[in-house]
């Protein structure tokens, strides 16, 4: 059997408890979950596909690839994809899970991920007997190690940091790993969710100014979860990497990993329509500028977090103590030292929560330093 390590988030049970005897309830925070209703226009596209009584294509339909290629072209500023280089996912995680098997990684390979990231990226390694390594700069790596490079991640905006790296930054990336002839996996879920200076300046690692045209070895994943509140969906997809792509398509025909036919038209629906999505950007804007100034107020420092659903905050001491100071005003945040020894000293604040709940932990958050 194998063994993977114990899911991280089970070691919040007792501060749940805590924050749980609170008289004003729980506001939990800590997971980045939407909350918010399905948009009324994707749901009704669900409905109307949901006669599908034959099996969906792997490689997606015409119409969702389709979709995803104007998508790119229109919000990300990707020219050059075909049909052929798109595939819609079951959810973002599953690529980012699977991706190093499909790729034909194995023992003595590294995948090298962001110091601060999301645990999935080291799974994916470990499952299939890969060495994970954390850094943001390469030449940290000695020689041995760097011939051993495998595959790159990348994670813009970062989760849980909410750091976005520019056009240059990643550039720099892909000529590196091309130069180690390594695949570049750029995870970019949250790219519709800049804030301030960053609102529309979240380059794809597909973008021609990052790669200068050459799409090979450059995967992008993106995930309608968090931009049109589609979590309960499954609804990804991922893209680029013109000489990968057909074999890619090919392993995942052979396990069977398939996005219902429903789900893809409802796909086409949500890459389609831009209001959702703006109305979704607001609200979560909202939710953020009445955040930010109380946990400052409340003492906490709040890092990066330029983009994305998260303040990244610390306020110098180890995660679970803040941890156990905010679940003492009945609010549950997730600790740093979940994505890496790097973030030991943070916890993630998420927006996912209503405005009433937000609402609540303003008020307790200001109330205890004014006591």
């Amino acid at each position: 059997m194998l063994q993977l390590p114990d899911y991280p988030w089970n070691q919040l049970a007792p501060y749940r408890e805590l924050a749980a005897q609170h008289p004003g309830g729980v506001v939990d925070l800590s997971i980045g979950t939407p909350i918010d209703d399905t948009p009324q226009i994707i749901q009704d596209a669900l409905a109307s596909a949901a006669n599908s009584h034959g099996y969906p294509t792997t490689h997606g339909t015409t119409e969702v690839r389709q979709a995803i290629v104007d998508w790119f072209a229109r919000r990300r500023n990707v020219t050059g994809l075909g049909l052929d280089d798109v595939m819609p996912t079951v959810g973002s995680k599953e690529m980012v899970a699977w991706l190093p098997l499909f790729l034909g990684l194995g023992a003595g390979d590294i995948v090298v991920r962001p110091k601060i990231a999301y645990p999935t990226y080291d799974i994916g390694a470990q499952l299939v007997g890969a060495t994970p390594v954390a850094t943001d700069d390469l030449s940290e790596l000695t020689d041995e190690q760097l011939a051993k490079v495998k595959l790159i991640w990348v994670n813009s905006p970062g989760n849980p940091t909410g750091k976005v790296r520019d056009v240059q930054d990643l550039a720099d990336i892909v000529r590196q790993a091309r130069e180690l002839g390594a695949v570049v996996a750029s995870d970019e879920c949250y790219a519709e969710l800049g804030w301030d200076d960053v609102r529309g300046q979240v380059p794809s690692i597909l973008d021609p100014r990052v790669n200068g045209g050459n799409l090979d070895n450059l995967f992008a994943l993106y995930s309608l979860s968090k931009q049109s509140n589609l979590a309960g969906y499954r609804a990804a997809f991922i893209a680029g990497a013109p000489n990968l792509m057909p074999e890619l398509v090919n392993s995942r025909k052979h396990t069977g990993m398939i996005v219902p036919g429903p789900i893809q038209h409802a796909m086409v629906v949500a890459l389609g329509d831009e209001e959702h999505v703006r109305v979704q950007y607001d609200i979560y804007r909202a939710r953020r500028e009445a955040l930010a100034p109380a946990l400052r107020n409340f003492g906490l420092q709040i890092d990066d977090s330029v983009a994305g659903l998260y303040l990244w905050c610390t306020e110098q001491r180890p995660s679970f103590e803040t941890i156990q100071r905010l679940a003492e005003l009945g609010i549950v945040a997730g600790p740093g030292v979940f994505y890496g020894t790097a973030g030991e000293q943070h916890v993630r604040i998420a927006l996912t929560a209503s405005d009433e709940r937000i609402a609540a932990a303003v008020e307790r958050l200001n109330s205890s330093v004014n006591r």
